[in-house]
């Protein structure tokens, strides 16, 4: 049921923990047409709604189990996936966990940073944009999935899928100053500064790098993925910055 262009996290789990499932959705697999072409699961891109459903059941039927699509604002809350979360209006969140096999947890991205998290007996996905980055989101989600787990930190795994790349991902002062940067001598492993084309000041920002640091800095030891860029393969990935209305791409994760 999985596409052979949708990516599949390389991580080793222990073969004592519960099975799991996850992957990420590209371009590729569905049934949308024109600047939606063909596996967008956004429903405020203005695609054909048939479309967006027939996509999305799509990820369930890949995923083998009906996975809770979020309604994400660029936060750091966390939900603790129940049944009740299968019906009715999507909960505002950016990340969700879940204990439950039928359960899945769906993030979706188009130029932010999806990363999913494999545990002990527990899954997780988390949707970090800068702003939820900065505000706690992958912490939060290491906190409460360990709890829900009832293990370290060090014992789970994290997957990075693709965003907007370290060459792309252009910001302001604003960014360099929530993550307690200085714009006079930023990190250059996270913030690169780069003037635009009217000599405004401006910096590269590393995403997955940040991610990663943040990850590492609670207790995190096993995080892969980040490595591709949605604004630099528009015609494999769906990028907000490259088109505003842009689709929209899916990671999911389950417990088997």
């Amino acid at each position: 049921m999985i596409d052979p262009d949708w990516l599949i996290p390389d991580w080793e789990l222990p073969a004592a923990w519960p099975r799991i499932k996850a992957f990420m959705t590209t371009r590729a697999g569905g049934v949308s047409t024109g600047a939606h072409a063909s596996m967008n699961v956004g429903r405020a891109v203005q695609d054909d709604p048939a479309a967006v459903n027939a996509n999305r059941t799509k990820v369930d039927e890949a995923l083998g189990a009906p996975a809770v699509f979020l309604h994400q604002v660029h936060g750091a809350d966390v939900l603790h996936l129940e049944a009740a979360h299968l019906d009715g209006e999507r909960p505002k969140f950016d990340a969700s966990i879940s204990t439950r096999p039928g359960i899945g947890c769906a993030i979706q991205v188009a130029d932010c940073l999806p990363v999913l998290f494999a545990a002990p007996g527990a899954v997780g996905g988390a949707h970090a944009g800068w702003r939820g980055l900065a505000g706690g989101v992958l912490e939060n989600t290491v906190r409460d999935l360990c709890e829900a787990a009832g293990c370290e930190p060090a014992e789970l795994r994290a997957w990075m899928g693709p965003c907007i790349g370290p060459r792309q991902f252009e910001v302001g002062a604003d960014v360099v100053q929530a993550f307690g940067g200085s714009t006079d001598s930023p990190d250059p492993d996270f913030f690169v500064y780069r003037a635009n084309a009217q000599g405004e000041p401006r910096w590269l920002a590393n995403l997955p790098a940040l991610a990663r640091e943040r990850l590492q800095r609670v207790g995190l030891t096993q995080v892969s993925g980040g490595h591709w860029c949605t604004r630099s393969e528009p015609s494999r990935f769906f990028s907000f910055r490259h088109e505003p209305l842009a689709g929209r791409m899916v990671a999911a994760i389950r417990l088997l």
